[in-house]
C-alpha cells in the first residue's frame, strides 16, 4: 500500500479487492490518505494503469493508481517583473526564448517566477484569481493563460504563447494534430548506434520511480503507455560525447530525455535520467528547443522561429574541441522523416 507523498501518491489495489469503487472513495479509505474534499481541491493529474483518469473513475483489483497532488495553492497568480527574451510578438502571440531554470507555468513548489508570471506583467494583465475546487481541467486552465505547450524547467529555448482565446485554440489544434515542426539540439554522453535514426517506443511511468518515465519497445507486447516517436541526427562526435539534432513526431513528457537514455546515450547534465559526468560535473541539462515551424493565427503560410544556441552549449563544445578531434555525420534527418509513417498524435514536450 502506498504512502501519501507530496506531490506524488502511488498505490496498487490489492488482488484480493472485490468489485469496483470510485477512485476518490477508495483513496479516502486508505491509511494516512486525505479526505475526498481536500483531494478534489489539490489534484493535478490522475493515472490508472498509466492512463489518464478522473476522481469518479472506477478502480478494481490490480489497478496501479498514480496521483500528482499539490497543496497550498495560492489565491492569486501574480504578474512579476521578470525579463523575457522575446523572439517575435504581434496581437495574437508572443514567442519567447525561455531561459534554462524557468518553469513554464505555476504548479506545486513553483507558484512564482514562472513564464506565466512574467507574461502577465509583459501583457499588462491583472493577477489571476485561482479556484481550488471543481473540475481539475478548469483549475489547471486558470494557471496557464496562453500556454499551449511547455518545456521542462531545465530545457531552454522556443515556446510560443497565445494572447487571446482564439489564438490559443488555433495553436492548440496544430500541436494536437502535429501539423508543425519542433527541433531541438542536445549534447549526449556516448554516440547513438546510427548517425540518423528513429526511436519509436511506448512511454510509460517507471514503476521504480513514479516521477520518471521509461521507454518500452513496441514488440514487447501490450503496454499501457503512449506511443512516442523521435527522429534524430548526429551532427558531430567528440570521443564519448555527441551533438545531436532531434525532431519530434509526438510530444510526450520527457520524451527526448527518455529516448536518449533508451539509446544508451543520456543527455549530458540530466539529473533524472543520467549520472553526474566526470568531465562536466557542473553542467545542467544540455537540451535546447532550437526551432519551431508553425502557422500563426489566420495565416496560410508557415512561420519559422529560431532560438540562438545557448552559452552553455558553446562552452561545452569549446571544451570538447579542445580535448578531442571531431567526427562529422551526414545530414539525413529529412530522409529518415520520409521513411516514417505519418499521422502520430501528440501534445507538447
Amino acid at each position: 500500500m502506498g504512502i501519501w507523498k507530496v506531490p506524488f501518491f502511488s498505490a496498487k489495489v490489492p488482488d484480493s479487492f472485490e468489485g469496483t469503487e470510485r477512485l476518490d472513495k477508495y483513496i479516502a479509505s486508505l491509511p494516512n490518505a486525505f479526505n475526498r474534499s481536500k483531494l478534489k481541491s489539490g489534484v493535478h493529474e490522475i493515472l490508472i494503469n498509466s492512463q489518464k483518469a478522473k476522481l469518479s473513475s472506477k478502480v478494481r483489483s490490480g489497478d496501479q493508481i498514480d496521483i500528482q497532488w499539490e497543496d497550498n495553492i495560492p489565491d492569486n497568480i501574480e504578474p512579476e517583473d521578470i525579463p523575457l527574451k522575446i523572439i517575435f510578438e504581434n496581437d495574437d502571440v508572443t514567442v519567447v526564448n525561455k531561459e534554462q531554470g524557468m518553469v513554464t507555468h505555476p504548479a506545486a513548489g513553483n507558484w512564482s517566477g514562472t513564464l506565466v508570471n512574467a507574461l502577465l506583467r509583459h501583457w499588462g494583465r491583472e493577477a489571476l484569481s485561482q479556484i481550488k475546487e471543481g473540475d481539475a481541467s478548469e483549475i489547471l486552465a486558470r494557471r496557464r493563460p496562453g500556454i499551449v505547450h511547455r518545456l521542462d524547467k531545465d530545457t531552454s529555448g522556443i515556446i510560443i504563447t497565445a494572447k487571446n482565446r482564439d489564438s490559443e485554440e488555433w495553436l492548440q489544434t496544430q500541436f494536437q494534430t502535429r501539423s508543425l515542426t519542433k527541433e531541438y539540439i542536445l549534447i549526449v554522453r556516448g554516440c547513438p548506434p546510427k548517425k540518423d535514426g528513429v526511436v519509436d517506443t511506448y512511454l510509460t511511468r517507471d514503476s521504480a520511480d513514479r516521477k520518471r518515465f521509461k521507454a518500452v519497445a513496441l514488440d514487447s507486447g501490450p503496454c499501457a503507455g503512449k506511443r512516442a516517436v523521435t527522429l534524430y541526427h548526429v551532427v558531430s562526435v567528440y570521443s564519448n560525447y555527441s551533438l545531436v539534432r532531434v525532431r519530434l513526431l509526438t510530444g510526450r513528457t520527457h520524451q527526448i530525455r527518455v529516448h536518449m537514455k533508451f539509446l544508451g546515450c543520456p543527455i549530458l547534465g540530466d539529473a533524472v535520467y543520467s549520472k553526474k559526468d566526470n568531465f562536466f560535473p557542473n553542467e545542467n541539462l544540455m537540451l535546447h528547443s532550437r526551432l519551431l515551424k508553425i502557422r500563426l493565427p489566420g495565416q496560410k503560410h508557415y512561420s519559422v522561429f529560431k532560438a540562438a544556441v545557448p552559452e552553455r552549449f558553446k562552452r561545452v563544445i569549446k571544451a570538447l574541441k579542445k580535448e578531442w578531434p571531431r567526427a562529422y555525420a551526414s545530414d539525413g534527418i529529412k530522409a529518415a522523416e520520409k521513411n516514417l509513417s505519418r499521422g502520430e498524435e501528440g501534445g507538447g514536450e
